[in-house]
């Protein structure tokens, strides 16, 4: 029998609880530093999605601010004036959706809470009970 391998089986039973609590300690040390990475990483894609959200806001009212000339312009000047501004409107149109589905698509992203801590979380009763 190995040094180590003599002090391990001649280890007081308040010893071996002791290592167990440390050792337990440094897990829940690490699962609250691995979530607080995870929350980090969220925040930031949600950051982004709003910065997407706001921007696609801002195209939407382009948008209504164009086709409001347009149709203000269809009414009082010639028709070629009031054509050319519902052309604008309509890119803006196409802008801000493209802008929204791609908010919407990152914001969906950052839905998933957490996932690794879930996961080491899970595992943690299966390490205490040795597998």
């Amino acid at each position: 029998m190995s040094a180590p391998e003599k002090e391990r089986t001649q280890a007081s039973v308040g010893e071996l609880l002791g290592d167990v609590t440390r050792d337990l300690s440094t897990l829940v040390r690490k699962e609250v530093e691995l979530a607080k990475a995870e929350v980090r990483e969220e925040v930031s894609q949600v950051g982004k999605a709003g910065g997407m959200f706001g921007a696609a806001g801002l195209a939407g009212f382009l948008a209504v601010l164009f086709v409001s000339y347009a149709v203000w312009w269809g009414l009082s000047n010639a028709m070629d004036q009031g054509w050319a501004a519902l052309i604008v409107a309509v890119l803006w149109a196409a802008a801000a959706a493209g802008l929204f589905l791609n908010a919407r698509t990152q914001m969906q992203r950052a839905r998933a809470v957490l996932p690794r801590t879930k996961q080491t979380a899970r595992d943690i009763p299966d390490a205490l009970r040795g597998r």
